[in-house]
């Protein structure tokens, strides 16, 4: 699957899901997660703008948590951050855990978040707010299938294409002299 994001960072919260009330985009997501980075000892992976991950949810809206397998990879950044991303819901993390350790990978780091999701169309804007120690500033994330309507929702939030950024959330924290970065 093709993943066309961006990020806008440095952001009011509070004005994000005032701007969303008025747009009516249905909240789709609230949850707090746990995000195990994998990668072989070398750091191949994250050396290359990729990385497995095995993320924990637990959803507040339906007060369940389901686990997740994923492995993403950079194929752009240039407009946009596009990422060639495999994921699964997984019944078993132990069984997931051995399954990437067996393949030589190790955890390499474990990060917690808060996340919010709102629909608009077929795009998703999710409002990031990680553990201070490794992030501490919240930004929005927009996925979208579509460039066009991922426009769209910058323009509709009040923003333009010189207010986001491509890159991922480590370059980002290495840029600003801040956060745990691999």
């Amino acid at each position: 699957m093709k993943e066309i994001e961006t990020k806008i960072i440095d952001i009011d919260v509070d004005e994000i899901r005032r701007k969303l009330a008025s747009l009516k985009a249905p909240k789709v997501k609230q949850e707090n997660q746990i995000n195990n980075i994998y990668d072989f000892s070398d750091k191949r992976l994250i050396s290359s703008k990729g990385y497995a991950r095995i993320r924990t949810i637990h959803d507040e809206l339906t007060n369940s948590t389901v686990h997740y397998m994923t492995t993403k990879k950079l194929i752009s950044q240039e407009k946009f951050k596009i990422m060639d991303e495999h994921e699964t819901e997984i019944k078993d993390e132990a069984a997931a855990i051995g399954i990437f350790e067996s393949l030589g990978l190790i955890l390499i780091q474990s990060i917690k978040k808060y996340r919010e999701s709102y629909k608009y169309k077929n795009t998703l804007i999710e409002i990031d707010i990680n553990e201070k120690e490794f992030c501490p500033f919240p930004y929005i994330e927009i996925e979208s299938p579509d460039e066009e309507q991922l426009e769209e929702v910058l323009t509709l939030l009040g923003y333009c294409l010189e207010d986001t950024n491509s890159k991922t959330l480590y370059e980002i924290l290495k840029l600003k002299g801040l956060g745990k970065n691999l």
